[in-house]
């Protein structure tokens, strides 16, 4: 058996630079929320890297003289680092986009500030179609800064507007 990946016929890689990062995302700045990734388990889990900077645009209001990354955008990260995951695994992915559908159980433990670098940590909880169930847990210097579960949707990037969500994965 053959360790290729279904998409581009190569072996299967278990990182990926921002090169690799932009061809399988449609995010960029200023809403590119993950700089690299250091392991894939293919199907399974998936570890991202976000280094954090004043010049994010988001630290100009969020807070004057008090910067604290948005806990929205570290959910974002949490997505986007799910849907690098799971778009690795999609023949025509440029024809195809993921979307949120739902998020559950977002704690935010720690602020995140201009220097951290965050960890981002996903796995795949149920996976039933087209729709994804995942847990994401974010770090900083090995303290947990937050977590989430996300459920994403896998829908063609030629409508204009995705349709209704008709069903979500499974619970376990």
């Amino acid at each position: 058996m053959s360790d290729t990946h279904p998409a581009t016929e190569a072996p299967a890689k278990t990182t990926l630079d921002i090169n690799d990062i932009l061809r399988i995302l449609p995010h960029r700045f200023p809403f590119l929320m993950i700089d690299r990734v250091i392991d894939i388990t293919r199907k399974q889990r998936i570890v991202a890297i976000k280094n954090v900077t004043i010049n994010e645009p988001f630290f100009a209001g969020h807070f004057p003289n008090l910067p604290i990354m948005p806990g929205v955008l570290i959910v974002e990260a949490i997505a986007q680092a799910g849907g690098a995951l799971l778009l690795t695994e999609v023949e025509d992915r440029a024809d195809k986009l993921m979307v949120f559908t739902g998020i559950e159980r977002a704690r935010f433990r720690r602020p995140v500030v201009p220097g951290d670098q965050l960890r981002i940590e996903v796995e795949v909880k149920a996976w039933r179609v087209s729709a994804v169930r995942m847990e994401g847990k974010v770090f900083v210097d090995d303290k947990r800064v937050a977590e989430a579960t996300v459920t994403c949707q896998l829908v063609d990037r030629s409508r204009s507007r995705p349709e209704a969500v008709d069903g979500e994965p499974e619970r376990e």
